[in-house]
């Protein structure tokens, strides 16, 4: 019997074989698709689950209270560790981290490592195998180094690096390190990533040595392991009295200045992030919140294409029913019943599956080179091969089996004898369905459209916003050599002298934008002034730095080219001033650590944070002998490919062994915006397809009302009806549904996509129009779509349609 069924299947697949063709194609498309997006959102959900203590392993941070309501800080003092782990019950381990480039040397070789200083308890906590030398204690000492086994591949090439010495270069002096330890490559699934461990005592000094013991600096992160069976809300309700000793000044400064507590009526409170959160987590607009809207959002999508092709498959295999009526007329009359019809027509349906599942997995690892390229993951097949999900999977494509291709066959195999007998299928109790489905089919069509507007806008409004400072003549790289801050912009200063491209140049200790380096740092200081807290961005500047980057000077001055004379001196933003609340600015002055600074200069607001945050107040320092990091060099508008490939000649006849990692701040800026790009890209892409596939659907409608209806075309052409009273005839019950999904979804559209850009301060205002041409390109897809086979209908011969029928 299922031998007969299986050769029968077969049989009517191939003598229709352009309906399967689609089927196929669709489906194998969707089932690809699906999977490459399933993959990634997969992916990017399991970072952190890897660690045997994850799920007790927590990132510490604080709810502070402050003049724009609750601010998370994630950065913490030197102290802070080591009395949270003796003052509170509950922590069973606990490390400083801090994240920073360093320059290593080898023999002949200089390399720049991404380095992590830790505590010892560090590799207790986090499950990251040591493979060679010290499992227990690698970076007890001060002068022991770990690392990773690529690290050690690039450094020592096949030898041995156990007990291997190699220099880092720390406050100007090659300092010897031992190498104890190799550990296990970081997993793609880890967020946490080194080339080099340290011990957290071998830092420089600026980072350490002068931060001991001093509460009020604070400049790394703290990661701790909660004894086990203890919540992390009872840890932090623990957490009061520490708070109030050792932060009384701050929190009764907040009250003085009539900050608002938080929602446990606490103006500083220690809270705990579970790491598996970390990476979703956003700390830059006041509370905390954890955000997984991508992942879910890429699953979601997976999910609509999917729903999409099979509601495709269902009303091809009901549009095709018609042709086989006969047939199941006389396998009733011979004796079948509901059950064998059901499972004959089923088989052809679970036939068409396997071979769409099977494409679509061959697809998938065609385009998943080029997939993890568009969208720069890791994510590949192996990130599904976990066994639960392997069965959630199987469950789900016999789910979908069973549905899609069981509702057709249960439709066709309930047709009266007699009915089918006659060949005429009887469907308007099923319209309604299937006129539903086309809708919702083409209201996620139009919905992700809308969506992709809505993005494209706002990442170009974002991209093509007025920062404050000129991105498109700005090169920017670090100074990742051996030599002085200020010795290697003097250098590279002298090098660049008589070069007609090169304006000006200058230097500071951060980033404007991302770098190609990755890093990304900002230094925040409090002090009073005039009997109230005010809290500040740092940024130490050389020289030309507000004339480099064209920043508006609107009250005092800037800098002066001998920056001793004003090293007592400092320049402050729009906010700032605002925040000391001073009728004459320039009259006033910043007292920090018993020193006294002049303020001399007033410049206009400037986005030096990410675009999702509001400018915070800033003071621009002229500090002699301090570490700058970054260059700036000005370029004229004329030649800047001549002008970059200058600026890299000079920087590799200074520092010849390092990497010059330039880029414009344009560039930069453009990093700042990968996540909405890749949201771009994928909802897009998702987009496209969607609307293909529903235009396949709409398709087999088509075909399924021009079958039904050829005999009333028929008629109606020989009483006299135009093709174009036949076209619209044909083609607006089709259109309707398209304006019934434009209606439905454009409200959902608008709402979602509203409260999206909450989230950003610098924001489009929506209109009407973004959507009208959502469902503008939807309509005019779809009269596309409809328009062959309406109009061949139109003009057919009608005595052809009435002998037909």
């Amino acid at each position: 019997m299922f031998k007969n069924y299986f050769k029968i299947a077969l049989r009517n697949l191939w003598k229709n074989r352009t309906f399967t063709a689609l089927n196929v194609v669709g489906l194998t498309v969707a089932f690809g698709v699906a999977l490459l997006l399933g993959m990634f959102a997969v992916f990017q959900l399991s970072f952190d689950r890897f660690h045997d203590h994850g799920d007790t392993i927590y990132k510490v941070y604080s709810e502070d209270s402050g003049p724009y309501g609750i601010e998370a800080n994630t950065s913490k003092s030197e102290p802070f560790a080591a009395a949270l782990r003796d003052e509170v019950t509950g922590v069973e381990k606990i490390t400083r981290y801090s994240g920073s480039g360093v320059l290593l040397t080898y023999q002949d070789k200089q390399l720049g490592m991404g380095t992590a200083y830790v505590d010892p308890d560090f590799f207790e906590m986090f499950s990251f195998p040591i493979v060679k030398g010290d499992t227990k204690n690698p970076i007890t000492s001060e002068s022991s180094v770990a690392m990773t086994e690529q690290a050690a591949k690039r450094i020592f090439g096949d030898e041995n690096p156990i007990g291997q010495t190699v220099t880092i270069l720390r406050d100007e002096v090659e300092v010897p390190f031992n190498v104890t330890a190799i550990i296990e490559d970081f997993p793609d699934t880890s967020s946490i990533g080194f080339d080099i461990v340290l011990n957290f005592k071998s830092q420089n000094e600026h980072a350490y040595a002068r931060t001991v013991g001093r509460w009020d600096m604070e400049n790394h992160e703290v990661y701790m392991q909660l004894s086990e069976g203890l919540k992390p809300e009872q840890f932090e309700k623990s957490t009061a009295d520490f708070t109030q000793l050792h932060y009384k000044n701050e929190i009764d400064n907040a009250k003085r200045d009539g900050f608002e507590p938080n929602a446990d009526g606490l103006y500083r409170q220690i809270k705990v992030l579970p790491l598996a959160d970390v990476r979703f987590a956003n700390f830059n607009q006041g509370v905390v919140s954890v955000n997984r809207t991508m992942p879910y959002l890429v699953l979601g999508i997976s999910f609509l294409i999917l729903f999409i092709a099979c509601v495709n498959f269902i009303n091809m295999s009901i549009a095709k029913s018609s042709q086989r009526l006969r047939e199941i007329g006389m396998r009733k009359t011979l004796g079948a019943n509901k059950k064998q019809l059901f499972f004959q027509f089923w088989g052809e349906s679970i036939l068409v599956f396997l071979m769409s599942i099977g494409l679509g997995i061959l697809l998938a690892v065609v385009l998943l080179p080029y997939f993890q390229t568009l969208f720069r993951t890791q994510a590949s097949l192996a990130t599904l091969l976990n066994p639960s999900l392997l069965i959630f999977l199987i469950f789900s494509v016999l789910l979908i089996t069973l549905i899609a291709g069981g509702y057709p066959a249960l439709l066709m195999s309930r047709l009266g004898t007699l009915q089918s007998l006659k060949g005429k299928l009887q469907v308007n109790g099923k319209n309604r369905l299937r006129n539903s489905l086309m809708v919702l089919q083409f209201g996620i069509a139009i919905l992700l459209i809308s969506g992709t507007l809505v993005l494209w806008d706002q990442v170009e409004f974002m991209r093509t916003k007025d920062l404050g400072f000129n991105k498109d003549q700005v090169i920017a790289f670090p100074l990742n050599g051996k030599r002085n801050d200020q010795k290697a912009i003097e250098l590279l200063r002298n090098t660049l002298q008589d070069k007609p491209n090169i304006v000006s140049i200058t230097a500071s200790n951060n980033i404007l934008g991302i770098g190609k380096d990755g890093n990304r740092t900002t230094s925040v200081l409090g002090f009073e002034h005039k009997g109230r807290g005010v809290d500040t961005h740092m940024l130490v500047v050389d020289a030309d730095y507000v004339e480099t980057l064209d920043l508006n000077i609107i009250e005092g001055r800037s800098f002066r080219k001998n920056l001793v004379s004003d090293s007592l001196s400092v320049i402050i933003n729009q906010a700032m001033a605002k925040q000391m609340n001073e009728d004459d600015i320039l009259a006033s002055q910043i007292t920090l650590d018993d020193a006294s600074y002049n303020i001399v200069g007033v410049i206009e607001d400037f986005n030096f944070q990410e675009l999702d945050q509001h400018i915070a107040p800033m003071t621009l320092f002229a500090l002699p002998n301090w570490n700058l990091r970054n260059a700036y060099v000005k370029v004229t508008s004329q030649n800047l490919e001549q002008a970059y490939d200058d600026v890299k000649i000079a920087w590799n006849t200074i520092e010849p062994n390092v990497e010059f990692q330039g880029s414009f701040l344009n560039e930069n800026i453009e990093r700042t915006l990968r996540n909405e790009r890749t949201m771009i890209t994928m909802i897009g892409s998702g987009s496209i397809l969607a609307i293909i596939l529903s235009c396949i659907g709409l398709f087999a409608m088509s075909l399924l009302i021009v079958a039904q209806r050829r005999k009333e075309i028929g008629v109606r052409k020989i009483v006299g009806a135009s093709v174009s009273a036949i076209t619209v005839l044909l083609t607006k019950d089709f259109l309707k549904l398209v304006v019934i999904a434009f209606l439905m979804a454009t409200p959902i559209a608008w709402w979602t996509m509203n409260k999206w850009l909450q989230n950003y301060p610098y924001r489009i205002d929506l209109n009407i129009w973004i959507f009208l041409a959502a469902g503008g390109i939807a309509v005019l897809i779809a009269m596309l779509t409809i328009a062959v086979k309406t109009i061949k209908a139109a003009t057919s011969n009608p005595v052809e349609s009435l002998r037909t029928e």
